[in-house]
């Protein structure tokens, strides 16, 4: 926090220069209520522009025309430059139309804003509390001593038997509506901080993106070696721990048991009295759906720039064989000319030369084409008795109903293999269904927060499924194919 440090930051960075510009006051207020109150991830340029006329139109009654002379368009587009940094302006594979959605010092401006406001009451025993309790897990979860872990184990099974014996007389020690207003104010503060956390998340994926792109730009050297270092930095940031706290809080947000047990929680804090007092937003009833909607965008945008950097090196792949091609050509003109001038010695040897002899008598005969003619007669109508509504008869396999099935099955499961799913799930149409498996399998590998497979050639399943003939009798199907092994 020196002077310098902090000359720097107030020319160079987003928040900074959003809280000394003249339109601060419209900015933070603006996109805190179409982006962070409904927690809006990304809006088409269309609605967000309709949105900013709206409130420059009520605005210019109030201040008039000349305190925001620009139309909403223009503000927008000036909001998005790199020079100011406060939107993030994109397009999508699915829309022409441009995307816009808040930067991660915007939402870090936005919330030293609104910590500015006046709070009810300063609350420190929650939070007191709460950093107790994280020293205490710190500590506890770094034990050695197997003899000590045991006491503190045993202290608290004490403790608790001890609780539980006082609730069973009778005694059940409750909270008081100061303490209970305290908690919930620090609930609901680290929930929103939550959710802010996402676009910074996200932000830190778009930059290793960045560099992996220039790396590639740049290089040199092997392609091998290229993709060493590229599937390297992408497992780091999987296994560093930004990562690993990210993967932990997403696999603890998509156990049903624990949304269901955050929703009752919820559900009986929002109606005690006290809570209630303090007029709280409704959106914090739903705040994990909102926790769970945020992580899905940052999935499918980890998945995007996948796809993305593959799509980059397949261009790089193009390039390298335009230039094998300008290799070839090379040597093709290099053989013309050496053909004009051969050198002495010779210039190759091949091996077991040997000529193709085809005798004239293993040629095979010339055989005419025999022209068909048809004779001139007049159709009769038939007499079959073919059913014609079986040509009418198709099988439409409903794939969105696999994949709940798939989902089903993974909950509170890393992993789940194809027979398990149809062990819970039986198919209903045969084969047609296990072929749409197969193709749900193949097809969502790269899709947003989606189901990804693999195939273990090594292990062969057999799957069998019960079908009924033309003539009515019910037998058993089997088909034996590989390991197919879904896994979230």
């Amino acid at each position: 926090m020196d002077y310098a440090m902090l000359t720097s930051l107030r020319d160079r960075h987003p928040a900074w220069r959003l809280l000394a510009s003249p339109h601060a006051p419209l900015l933070a207020s603006f996109l805190h209520r179409v982006f962070v109150a409904p927690n809006v991830r990304t809006i088409p340029e269309a609605n967000l522009a309709e949105a900013l006329e709206d409130e420059l139109f009520s605005l210019r009654e109030s201040l008039g025309d000349e305190a925001f002379p620009k139309s909403a368009r223009d503000y927008l587009k000036e909001w998005a430059t790199p020079e100011k940094g406060w939107l993030r302006c994109f397009y999508t594979a699915s829309s022409d139309e441009q995307q816009f959605d808040l930067t991660p010092a915007t939402e870090k401006a936005l919330a030293w804003l609104q910590s500015l406001t006046d709070r009810p009451f300063v609350g420190t025993e929650s939070r007191l509390l709460t950093l107790f309790t994280l020293l205490e897990q710190i500590t506890d979860g770094t034990e050695t001593d197997s003899d000590k872990r045991a006491a503190e184990l045993r202290r608290q099974r004490d403790d608790l038997d001890e609780t539980i014996a006082r609730a069973e007389a009778g005694e059940l020690p409750l909270l008081d509506d100061t303490a209970i207003k305290d908690r919930f104010l620090q609930f609901k503060q680290v929930s929103r901080e939550l959710l802010a956390d996402f676009r910074e998340v996200e932000f830190n994926f778009r930059q290793l993106d960045r560099k992996l792109r220039e790396k590639i730009t740049l290089w040199a050297g092997a392609k091998g070696a290229l993709l060493d270092d590229i599937l390297g930095e992408r497992d780091a940031i999987g296994h560093s721990d930004q990562g690993r706290s990210f993967r932990a809080f997403w696999e603890f947000l998509m156990s049903s048991r624990r949304q269901e047990e955050l929703t009752e929680r919820l559900d009986r804090v929002m109606a005690l009295p006290a809570v209630a007092s303090l007029d709280p937003d409704p959106r914090t009833r739903r705040v994990h759906h909102d926790w769970l909607e945020a992580g899905e965008h940052t999935q499918r945008t980890v998945a995007q720039l996948s796809q993305q950097l593959r799509r980059f090196l397949d261009d790089k792949v193009f390039q390298e064989n335009r230039r094998i091609l300008e290799l070839l050509r090379s040597v093709e003109s290099r053989a013309l000319a050496v053909r004009m001038a051969p050198p002495p010695a010779g210039l190759m040897a091949i091996d077991e030369l040997h000529a193709d002899v085809e005798l004239p008598m293993e040629r095979p005969l010339h055989s005419p084409v025999q022209k068909i003619r048809l004779a001139d007669l007049n159709p009769i109508d038939g007499t079959s008795d073919i059913d014609p509504a079986r040509l009418f008869s198709q099988v439409v396999v409903d794939k969105e109903r696999l994949r709940a099935s798939v989902v089903r099955a993974l909950r509170g499961r890393p992993q789940v293999t194809l027979r398990e799913v149809l062990e819970a799930a039986p198919l209903q149409q045969g084969l047609a269904e296990l072929v749409a498996y197969l193709e749900l399998a193949h097809g969502d590998r790269d899709a947003p927060a989606g189901l990804r497979a693999l195939v273990d050639d090594r292990v062969v399943e057999p799957v069998r499924w019960d079908t009924e003939t033309p003539a009515g009798d019910m037998v058993t199907r089997e088909a034996r194919l590989p390991r197919v092994i879904f896994v979230r």
